[in-house]
């Protein structure tokens, strides 16, 4: 899941492509931002250091934007994995951000949809992370604050999200 917006986009793209590592530069396939995202947080250290990597990407996302003139470059919601630890983040330069949800009960949501067999195998401290809750019964679902990085092995840690210059 990745719902990356920034702002000024086209004016930004050269100078934010430039900046992706070599290797990675051809695994580009598409014109979104988006991607280009993506490709700048691998960059900045994603596999080794995933909320670092994140918070590389949008302090040098900020600094291209900033150098340009736009004062809100960035507004993203992010979740990625591992294969063990699942992690998402809510972010945006300016006070408008997109909205992120975790679920705080999976036998809630097996209430909520008895007739889909799939949710008997999911294990009692799985979670989901949707940028909208499925419902809106009180309780199932929990909105992750602005600036906020979740890290979800077994049980979830919530910690600040801070973009920060690359290294």
């Amino acid at each position: 899941m990745h719902n990356g917006h920034i702002e000024g986009f086209d004016s930004l793209r050269r100078e934010l492509l430039m900046a992706v590592r070599a290797d990675l530069f051809a695994n580009i396939r598409g014109s979104t931002d988006s991607e280009v995202m993506f490709h700048l947080a691998l960059t900045f250290g994603l596999e080794d250091d995933p909320l670092g990597g994140l918070e590389r990407m949008a302090g040098f996302v900020e600094s291209v934007g900033a150098a340009a003139g736009i004062a809100e470059p960035l507004q993203m919601t992010v979740g990625l994995t591992d294969g063990q630890t699942m992690f998402a983040v809510r972010y945006a330069s300016g006070p408008v951000v997109n909205t992120l949800y975790m679920n705080e009960d999976v036998d809630a949501i097996r209430m909520l949809y008895p007739e889909n067999g799939r949710l008997g195998r999911v294990p009692p401290n799985a979670r989901g992370i949707l940028s909208e809750p499925l419902d809106e019964l009180p309780g199932v679902w929990q909105e992750v604050p602005p600036s906020t990085a979740l890290v979800v092995n077994g049980t979830p840690h919530e910690c600040s999200f801070r973009p920060r210059p690359p290294m």
